[in-house]
C-alpha cells in the first residue's frame, strides 16, 4: 500500500488509464443490476428509429466503469468523499473503447484540521478522443505529521 498524505498531492498532476471496450454484455448486466431496461439501452429495433440509430450504454454504466478504471493502489490515508458535476456529454455505443484522464484540480481544507479535500477532474474519452463523460471526484485525505492550512 502506498501511503500518500494530503501534502503529497500536486495540482495538475495527472494520470491516464488503459482502454476498455464496452460490450453488449456490459449493458445487459448493468440493466439487470439496476433495473434500467429503457429501450435506449435494450431495444435495437426501437433505437433504429431514434437519433443515434443504435443502443447506447447507460450513463451510470460508464460512470461505474470509469471509476473502476481510475482506481489504483489502495491509499490508507484517503477515501472517496463523493462526486460532483457529473455530466454525460456524448453517447457510448456497444463496441466503443473508453479511457480516462484524472488530474488533481483543487486542494482545500476540511472542517476537521487533520484532513483535506483533494479534487480530481475525471474525464472519460472514446476511441476518437471525444469526451463522453466528466465529473469531479472528491477525496478526503489525511494530512501528514504537520497539520497546516493552504
Amino acid at each position: 500500500m502506498k501511503e500518500i498524505y494530503f501534502e503529497d498531492y500536486h495540482l495538475q498532476s495527472s494520470r491516464l488509464t488503459g482502454g476498455r471496450t464496452i460490450t453488449e454484455t456490459d449493458i445487459v448486466m448493468h440493466a439487470g443490476q439496476t433495473g434500467d431496461f429503457y429501450p435506449h439501452h435494450m431495444d435495437a429495433e426501437w433505437c433504429k428509429t431514434q437519433d443515434f440509430k443504435q443502443r447506447i450504454a447507460h450513463g451510470t454504466l460508464i460512470f461505474s466503469v470509469a471509476v473502476g478504471m481510475t482506481a489504483g493502489e489502495i491509499n490508507p490515508h484517503a477515501m472517496s468523499y463523493g462526486y460532483d458535476k457529473l455530466r454525460f456529454l456524448r453517447p457510448v455505443f456497444i463496441g466503443d473503447t473508453i479511457h480516462c484522464r484524472v488530474a488533481i484540480s483543487e486542494k482545500k481544507d476540511h472542517k476537521k484540521p487533520e484532513y483535506g479535500i483533494v479534487s480530481e477532474s475525471l474525464e472519460v474519452f472514446n476511441q476518437n478522443n471525444e469526451i463522453v463523460m466528466a465529473c469531479v471526484h472528491l477525496l478526503l485525505v489525511k494530512r501528514g505529521n504537520s497539520i497546516s492550512t493552504l
